[in-house]
């Protein structure tokens, strides 16, 4: 029997990670990593997953911190409902203390009509507001057994996480595999479209930057995961960098 489409889910994706799926079509990703007896959890979906993450988190021994990718609506939803200290780049932290970034967004530029009017009302609907954040994570960090990687453009504080031993990366939105203007899955990787971007230019140079990591897995803020030999990914992610 079909499992209910608005039904959060958990699973084991790598040694001490899961990915929590949920909002719409389970299109929302949120990870859970071990970390000193309970799990960190890395980005922070919808405020609607608030709920469902925090339950998944107790399941695995307890939520200990969050950390943002980015401070987008559909990133920070759930953190400032869960009752633990989060954390972000330097770089994010007015965005995430303030308006989630919705300042640089061109919101008129999107190109389909209906994509255009409705994505104010998503934004809204996902955004769990402003976060408190209680301490900094910066480039070459390590966290929960990942070094944190910036990847500025769609963000300005947007960061990942990567772990050398499996080439496992943990990207938030460096890279899309959905079609943002249709609101669908997509067949092939993307930089993230130039209307929700800082620095178009620096999200693409972003991508090259994941790429030059060779990973072997990549999971990202939506969708399903990225997976190849690393010299396969590194063309593909190439070439969605020569896209732009």
């Amino acid at each position: 029997m079909p499992r209910n489409p608005l039904t959060p889910t958990t699973e084991r994706i790598a040694d001490g990670v899961w990915r929590h799926a949920g909002y719409l079509r389970r299109a929302m990703n949120v990870y859970f990593i071990e970390d000193d007896g309970g799990v960190l959890q890395f980005d922070a979906g919808t405020e609607a997953m608030t709920e469902s993450a925090a339950e998944a988190a107790r399941r695995l021994g307890g939520l200990t911190r969050v950390v943002l990718g980015h401070s987008h609506a559909d990133h920070r939803g759930t953190a400032p409902g869960l009752g633990v200290p989060v954390l972000c780049h330097p770089d994010e932290v007015a965005d995430a203390q303030g308006d989630g970034g919705y300042h640089y967004f061109n919101i008129d530029q999107i190109p389909i009509w209906w994509s255009r009017r409705l994505y104010p009302w998503l934004l809204r609907n996902w955004d769990g507001g402003p976060v408190k954040i209680a301490d900094t994570v910066e480039e070459s960090d390590e966290i929960g057994g990942f070094r944190v990687i910036h990847f500025p453009g769609h963000a300005p504080g947007q960061i990942a996480l990567w772990r050398e031993r499996d080439r496992l990366a943990l990207v938030s939105d460096t890279i899309y595999l959905v079609d943002s203007m249709r609101l669908r899955r997509a067949d092939h990787p993307s930089v993230p479209v130039h209307v929700f971007n800082l620095d178009h230019a620096a999200a693409v140079a972003s991508v090259r930057k994941l790429a030059a990591l060779e990973p072997r897995t990549v999971w990202t803020g939506h969708a399903e995961a990225l997976v190849g030999e690393p010299h396969q990914l590194r063309a593909i992610l190439e070439r969605a960098a020569d896209a732009g």
